[in-house]
């Protein structure tokens, strides 16, 4: 037999878009011999479809062309793809892999294992398969499951997480010849070298191939790196799928090959995650183009080198907004960036209008305290969003997540835009990314990378006069943002207790601002946004 894996993008919402996509990779799956073509989960409406599923017209579409247009497509070869599907017995809504062939719908397989935590809320939609069974095809019988139900072996994680394991029920209980699990898993820094492992260690568990078929794209916050993987029942892989692109292949069962694939995570994952996210989050809102306000300091560098990878030197605008603090260093290495990336920088003096403003509301005094740094932040965020709605530019914001996270940012100044490009980038890790950017020839100025951080807010101003060095802090950062650790357990590695207090206070005080900032592209395992949901009037005990 031989299976064809379809690593695809959909658009969220986009049926027609989807079905047309899912329908051209269905006749070439068919013009390469392929006996059945497999999709990922929810592949006719894309995921997450969230509060889309509530739409009665949501249905009636998916209806529509998973009877007119999938249906159809299917004689000569079978299709296995997802689709939520509504009960017409109990009216529940299913999250379901649907198997066509010959023209007919041959089987359909509900997904059991709903996921509530981080970013996942699958219980609020979906009801779970009440039974778990197999698709017949040829000579071989097909266990098919979706997404999460791959993810309970009490053997790997040492523990059932649920009460369930599909994939032990339909290898060795309904004797599955292969698994074929669809999914929509998004990318987090880590998850692949972890999915591989652990479908390695099914694999050769129950001497079963296993056909690993993921989403890719950027919906919303969420990036879908792709990296669909096929194992032999060795746990070997002999295939695996383009990360952050669409891919596609056809792998003959049993298969014979001495390919081996090994799976290697660095810097660059991040890198071509936050290029996939900002590109798709663009596309699929309608736009084409990007403003960043460029400030000489390595974040917006950063920002401004992604969106170029992501959209093209043509579409990013960069805007150099000076004050009296701005230093010519700044000046010089904003200029040198923007030739370095071929981007159109404008400069746009904020003097005239903070003076304004300063004689207004303080009778022309200087205080140099936090309301004339703020001010200086917000008059910068209203020229960019001048500029978004004038010239329809999306303004990309670039605070980064140490920032973020202890609230070294300003309301409606440095936090405007539509989309935050690294607000899951801690500072040390920015770094990072200048270096990978840079990896072939300088595109970052060096001179950014090797000056201190400085909001340049008032004179001689450093990062460090406010917080600790970036180094220390993203640790502190790290292990009670991503770890969930305590004030206890993170002082016991060896860090001051009331640096460790201050911190984990300045976190806690900031969560109003977080709630308003502009939505994140996520690369950790735990991002602030819809996978962090904290109250923001609390108090500790």
């Amino acid at each position: 037999m031989k299976i064809a894996v379809c690593q695809i993008n959909p658009i969220v919402g986009d049926v027609r878009h989807n079905t047309q996509l899912i329908c051209s990779f269905i006749e070439r799956a068919k013009g390469e011999g392929a006996d059945l073509v497999v999709f990922p989960e929810l592949a006719v409406l894309g995921y997450p479809p969230r509060d889309l599923l509530y739409r009665p017209e949501t249905f009636g579409l998916v209806e529509q062309v998973l009877n007119e247009e999938i249906q159809t497509r299917s004689q000569g070869i079978g299709v296995i793809l997802g689709a939520p599907v509504k009960d017409s017995f109990n009216r529940s809504l299913y999250n379901s892999a649907l198997f066509y062939r010959c023209g007919s719908l041959m089987g359909r397989q509900d997904k059991t294992l709903l996921p509530t935590y981080d970013v996942f809320d699958e219980r609020r939609y979906f009801s779970a398969a009440r039974e778990r069974g197999i698709f017949h095809f040829k000579s071989f019988k097909i266990g098919c499951s979706i997404c999460e139900d791959i993810w309970n072996d009490k053997d790997y994680w040492g523990e059932l997480r649920y009460e369930f394991d599909p994939v032990y029920e339909q290898a060795v209980e309904k004797g599955a010849d292969i698994i074929i699990n669809i999914a929509a898993s998004p990318y987090n820094f880590g998850k692949r070298s972890l999915r591989a492992d652990m479908l390695g260690a099914a694999a050769r568990k129950y001497g079963r191939a296993i056909v690993f078929v993921n989403q890719v794209g950027g919906n919303d916050e969420l990036v879908f790196d792709g990296s669909s993987l096929v194992l032999d029942s060795t746990g070997r892989i002999v295939w695996q799928g383009r990360s952050f692109e669409e891919d596609f292949t056809v792998i003959e069962f049993p298969n014979k090959s001495m390919s081996s694939f090994q799976v290697k995570e660095g810097i660059e994952c991040i890198y071509d995650a936050l290029v996939l996210g900002v590109r798709d989050y663009i596309r699929k809102v309608g736009l084409s183009k990007a403003v960043i306000g460029i400030s000489g300091g390595i974040d917006s560098a950063v920002v401004a080198a992604v969106a170029v990878d992501a959209l093209g030197s043509e579409n990013v605008l960069g805007v150099f907004m000076p004050s009296r603090y701005s230093s010519a260093q700044s000046l010089a290495d904003s200029r040198c960036l923007a030739r370095n990336l071929g981007i159109l920088l404008r400069e746009i003096s904020i003097e005239a209008v903070f003076d304004t403003f300063l004689k207004q509301l303080n009778n022309g005094k200087l205080l140099q305290d936090v309301a004339e740094e703020n001010l200086q932040a917000r008059i910068r965020g209203n020229i960019l969003m001048f500029i978004s709605n004038k010239e329809g530019h999306l303004v990309l914001s670039t605070g980064n997540k140490s920032e973020m996270a202890v609230g070294y940012t300003t309301l409606y100044g440095d936090m405007s835009g539509g989309l935050s490009v690294l607000g899951d980038v801690f500072k040390t890790t920015v770094y990072e990314l200048a270096h990978y950017i840079n990896r072939r020839k300088e595109v970052i100025p060096q001179s950014i990378i090797s000056k201190a951080p400085s909001a340049e807010l008032r004179p001689n101003q450093k990062d460090e006069d406010s917080l600790p060095p970036y180094a220390v802090l993203d640790s502190i950062l790290k292990a009670y943002i991503e770890e969930n650790m305590s004030l206890e357990k993170i002082v016991a590695q060896g860090f001051d207790e009331y640096l460790v207090k201050d911190v984990i206070n300045k976190v806690d005080r900031s969560e109003y601002k977080r709630k308003q900032a502009p939505i994140t592209l996520r690369v950790s395992a735990k991002a602030f946004g819809s996978g962090r949901r904290f109250p923001i009037a609390w108090r500790r005990p």
